[in-house]
């Protein structure tokens, strides 16, 4: 059911698993999800950046929708990813998500041709008197190239149905301060960037984050630590996993860096990914397996059980 109730915590942005042969894999989703819940994770997101959103036909956007919402619960919140080029196409999207389960909507400003400030505020006001869900602004202007300032950020939170933020501009502690700064009590702030600048976000207002999916048992010790004010603790927790967090924002390879973390753990069957998402390369892939080594990941029992 849709909701106006902002998501907070951890949030991770799930990997769409596919056959060797590039074919959808819904065992493996459905593996997949089963592990974030075991994880603790407190929302599920999909068709985000992390999700090779770009690369899902509209079918297949619907089936893992309902996959997600069937293995979650009908109360578990679940996000989906609006990525449209255009309003009309962006408005068809996010009716499509909130009619087949999704409670919130992440919404990316349109990035081909690039709007201007107004139209940015606009695009986002009529997305979210179309769409009846809960309206996210997802503002990561190293992709789209169309900045969204603290203040237009703020205008937004005043209209209705728009009940969120997740802050990718760089440095993202910097800019969720002056986020923070500038909306109203109750409008959530959440980090991105794949959780490279967690804590530092934390203390300055976000409420969440929303990170790829390998490693969600781990982040979710280093949130609950820092929630304790275990501060030292959850520096620590994060530290070892900065070298993950950071090959995971590879870029060209982050797609394929996620899925194989995964494989390896024993959560979906195969690493492929679908172009433009690029494979793997030899020196990558042994770096990867060094960290998983040091971070002692590969099929922990403990959760993949």
């Amino acid at each position: 059911m849709p909701s106006d109730v902002a998501p907070t915590g951890l949030i991770p942005i799930l990997a769409t698993p596919f056959t060797d042969s590039g074919r959808l894999d819904t065992a493996s989703l459905r593996s997949l999800v089963e592990f974030q819940l075991r994880c603790g994770v407190d929302g599920l997101a999909v068709f985000g950046m992390a999700s090779e959103g770009f690369a899902l036909t509209a079918e297949e956007r619907a089936v893992i929708l309902r996959v997600v919402r069937e293995v979650a619960g009908s109360g578990f919140p679940v996000v989906a990813g609006v990525n449209g080029t255009g309003t009309v196409v962006a408005v068809e999207q996010a009716r499509q998500a909130a009619a087949g389960g999704a409670d919130h909507l992440m919404v990316l400003p349109p990035f081909l041709a690039k709007p201007d400030r107004q139209q940015t505020i606009d695009f986002f006001a009529e997305v979210a008197a179309a769409s009846g869900a809960g309206v996210m602004i997802q503002d990561a202007p190293g992709v789209t190239g169309v900045p969204i300032d603290a203040a237009a950020v703020a205008t937004l939170a005043g209209v209705p149905g728009i009940t969120s933020v997740k802050v990718e501009a760089p440095p993202t502690p910097l800019k969720v301060a002056a986020v923070a700064e500038a909306v109203p009590d109750g409008f959530a702030v959440l980090g991105g960037q794949n959780a490279l600048s967690l804590i530092e976000e934390y203390d300055n207002g976000s409420v969440g984050t929303m990170p790829a999916c390998e490693f969600a048992d781990l982040l979710r010790g280093v949130l609950d630590d820092l929630a304790e004010g275990r501060r030292a603790e959850a520096r620590a927790g994060f530290g070892r996993l900065l070298p993950l967090i950071q090959i995971g924002m590879r870029p060209g390879q982050a797609w394929a860096v996620h899925k194989e973390v995964l494989r390896r753990r024993g959560v979906i069957a195969s690493g492929a990914v679908r172009l433009p998402a690029q494979e793997l390369d030899p020196l990558t892939a042994e770096a990867l397996g060094e960290i998983l080594d040091e971070l002692r990941l590969t099929g922990r029992p403990e959760v993949l059980a």
